[in-house]
């Protein structure tokens, strides 16, 4: 059979989105792995999957797989793409969206200025719902890797992310530490990576090494996760702006049990047809 697509990317960040509510299959881990090469597939760092929502309260359900087969619990750029996309694809005449994901129930505003506004829940910093293995709850961590000792906050926005600050996102040693810290055994569901460099008290640059993908052009949770961080630790005040390779995003967060905001834009790149 063959399915519909839409090829879409939030700062870079991109997806293969698959309407499940019109459209009728059964996706596995192995046909995100298959179509996610970017030489023999259509190429994407995610795939997002739109179905039917199981709880009444919400408009849709919302399934993430990375491109290596691993299903995932959250992704923010993602989040904004689907809301564009439910919405261009008029599975929706509302501009205020709830979704539910595998991290949680998440609210997206789609902004008379074309850009997605997602409010992505409280952060959970207690380190069993990180989860990440540590005695009790800190502003930061130390951790061992390869007998050299780094500092990083450890925030979870509905999947896992350790934060850790640099003087330049340039010279950081994004893919020697990358793959190190997402597979240590702290971390038991693996973790993304962030490395943050403080520009002022309200801009701030940014390179996520994300679970399952490696670098990535935008990490909207890295984001998150990533001012979150830095307003915790007094290095930065809300709302902060996060340069990422891939463009800006707009984080708002008022402190401790308040939702972390999110802003930024999702665009569309082409559509297709994929056998099954």
């Amino acid at each position: 059979m063959l399915l519909r697509f839409t090829k879409m990317h939030g700062l870079g960040n991109d997806f293969m989105v698959i309407d499940l509510v019109s459209q009728h299959a059964h996706i596995q881990p192995k046909h995100a792995k298959q179509w996610g090469d970017r030489h023999t597939g259509v190429g994407f760092d995610q795939l997002l999957i739109v179905e039917p929502p199981q709880n009444p309260d919400v408009d849709f359900r919302y399934r993430i797989f990375n491109s290596d087969g691993s299903e995932v619990e959250q992704c923010g750029n993602g989040a904004r793409c689907f809301a564009r996309f439910v919405v261009d694809k008029r599975l929706t005449v509302k501009r205020k969206i709830k979704v539910e994901t595998k991290g949680g129930i998440i609210e997206l505003d789609i902004r008379p200025d074309g850009q997605i506004r997602v409010d992505m829940g409280p952060p959970r910093l207690v380190p069993a719902e990180i989860p990440f293995q540590a005695e009790q709850e800190a502003l930061s961590y130390p951790l061992e890797v390869d007998g050299q000792r780094v500092e990083l906050a450890a925030v979870s926005m509905g999947n896992p992310h350790a934060v850790l600050r640099v003087d330049s996102v340039e010279q950081a040693p994004v893919h020697e530490l990358g793959p190190k810290i997402e597979h240590h055994p702290r971390f038991p569901q693996r973790v993304n990576l962030g490395f943050l460099q403080v520009i002022d008290r309200r801009h701030a640059r940014l390179r996520v090494w994300e679970r399952g993908a490696g670098e990535t052009q935008a990490c909207g949770t890295g984001a998150c996760a990533a001012a979150v961080a830095a307003i915790r630790q007094g290095w930065m005040d809300s709302p902060v702006q996060i340069e990422l390779p891939g463009g800006r995003l707009s984080i708002e967060w008022a402190g401790p049990g308040q939702p972390v905001m999110m802003t930024g834009p999702a665009v569309r790149v082409f559509e297709g047809q994929v056998r099954l």
